[in-house]
């Protein structure tokens, strides 16, 4: 969720005028640009307000925004952007039912949550392609308790919720996994998660 790009020391100059929308970094910290937050939500009331199609959930959650000094928090911005997506998760879902019934929508979600049942099926500690010795991927040990708990949720019912996944942080470690295939298995538990709300 609201993926960080960083940048140089530079601060959020270009602040926009008016009290803040979310609460800012102070000292070293870094936080979200401020403009680029504010633009990017905009853009998501005026296409969810109008039931335009320019933005679709996936795209509130990959949203991305610089780092820079007197940004906004992180988190805060990263709850909201949580509720928006979800908003548009709702109202996808409402169109899909409306337009092929809720069967076609069920049906679906279970066909994707299979593709990541199988995916998961996979040994332990190879589950995802590793990268090279000398590159850094995410740890695998905190990818595959992760994973576990998908496969819980997904075949058992067990107790899991979109914003856990969209928090979940893994560290680093030289021959981990792809981050890419990781976050893309991550990005479609979410959409079954919401699918299925």
């Amino acid at each position: 969720m609201g993926d960080a790009v960083m940048s140089a020391d530079r601060s959020d100059d270009e602040a926009p005028e008016g009290p803040p929308a979310f609460a800012l970094t102070s000292g070293r910290v870094r936080g979200y640009h401020r403009t680029a937050v504010d633009s990017f939500l905009a853009s998501a009331r005026r296409t969810f307000e109008s039931g335009g199609d320019e933005l679709a959930a996936e795209d509130v959650r990959t949203a991305s925004f610089p780092l820079v000094k007197g940004g906004y928090v992180v988190a805060d911005v990263d709850a909201a952007l949580g509720r928006v997506e979800d908003a548009f998760a709702a109202r996808e879902r409402e169109r899909m039912v409306r337009t092929h019934g809720a069967g076609a929508w069920v049906e679906q979600a279970r066909s994707d949550a299979q593709v990541i049942l199988d995916h998961l099926a996979r040994p332990k500690r190879h589950l995802f392609a590793r990268t090279g010795v000398l590159t850094f991927g995410y740890r695998i040990d905190e990818v595959d308790h992760v994973s576990t708990r998908i496969v819980r949720y997904l075949r058992d019912g067990d107790a899991l919720t979109a914003e856990q996944l969209r928090s979940a942080a893994f560290r680093m470690q030289r021959g981990g996994y792809r981050e890419e295939q990781v976050d893309a298995l991550l990005d479609a538990t979410i959409n079954v998660i919401l699918a299925v709300r």
